[in-house]
């Protein structure tokens, strides 16, 4: 069954600097992806990490100095199909990859990525699941075992699929993801994606060829040691879902367990950064 999740709107005056000070505060709580309004922050927690006092621990709230004021709301799942059939434009990464529905017509692209997302993330539209596809694009997958934690759709690891991957482990913790990411793999004629439901990686001996983790930094930096240990010699990790000012931590996290910085990409607010073992 799938989740309900809190939705935090955190409106600040004056936006400039104290509205990325809040992130940042906000980030030592358990919210899974935070976005941005024209006027607002938006932060999204899973309803079941919930809890009374939820930003009790946040002082800036008692900062004479700023007003923040707070609105509240649960969402409740959807189902995005009929939403996405009116909205939903195909998505080019590069050159020779797209990220459609198949309601629309075949783009004529080495890689088509049919997509039908029943939650608004990982179809590319987004920052983060657009630089991961960018990324892989340039990446080798034949005859590796990849992961892809946090799937969402299914998206990357169905890219890696059709690259070659001999198979493909996506996880994600919500139900209706893990339903998602099944029914795509199928449509898209990735038989060797195995999709599974959990919320980290059990496994700690070497096995993947490259990890996918578009997820948020907490959990990224709970996560990394597990990632290192489950990656072959040479193995590339791939990290998305932070800011420009989540790379330090991100950094010194990874290269603490033996992991080398490689490169980054920044797309708006959100950045995603390359290692290898």
């Amino acid at each position: 069954m799938a989740q309900n999740y809190i939705e935090y709107q955190f409106t600040v005056v004056p936006k400039k600097p104290w509205e990325e000070i809040l992130l940042a505060a906000l980030q030592e709580l358990p919210f899974e992806s935070f976005d941005y309004s024209e006027t607002s922050l938006l932060a999204y927690v899973p309803e079941m990490l919930h809890f009374e006092g939820f930003l009790s621990s946040i002082s800036l709230f008692e900062d004479p100095s700023i007003s923040i004021s707070v609105e509240k709301k649960t969402i409740k799942p959807v189902n995005w199909n009929a939403k996405w059939e009116s909205e939903f434009q195909p998505i080019q990464i590069g050159d020779n990859c797209v990220v459609r529905a198949d309601f629309h017509p075949d783009q004529g692209k080495k890689f088509e990525l049919i997509i039908n997302p029943k939650m608004s993330f990982g179809t590319g539209h987004h920052q983060t699941t657009h630089m991961m596809l960018d990324f892989a694009l340039s990446e080798s997958f034949e005859g590796k075992s990849i992961l892809d934690i946090g799937c969402g759709t299914g998206v990357l690891a169905i890219l890696a699929s059709m690259k070659g991957a001999v198979s493909v482990d996506a996880i994600d913790l919500d139900p209706w993801c893990i339903e998602n990411a099944t029914e795509n793999a199928k449509k898209n004629n990735c038989l060797n994606v195995n999709c599974i439901l959990g919320s980290s990686l059990t496994i700690d001996i070497p096995t993947y060829g490259l990890i996918f983790a578009n997820i948020n930094r907490n959990i990224l930096l709970e996560q990394i040691s597990s990632y290192s240990l489950a990656l072959i010699e040479g193995g590339v990790l791939l990290l998305s879902g932070f800011y420009q000012s989540d790379i330090e931590s991100l950094r010194q996290c990874c290269e603490a367990k033996g992991l080398s910085y490689v490169e980054e990409k920044q797309k708006g607010d959100w950045c995603a950064l390359k290692f290898v073992k």
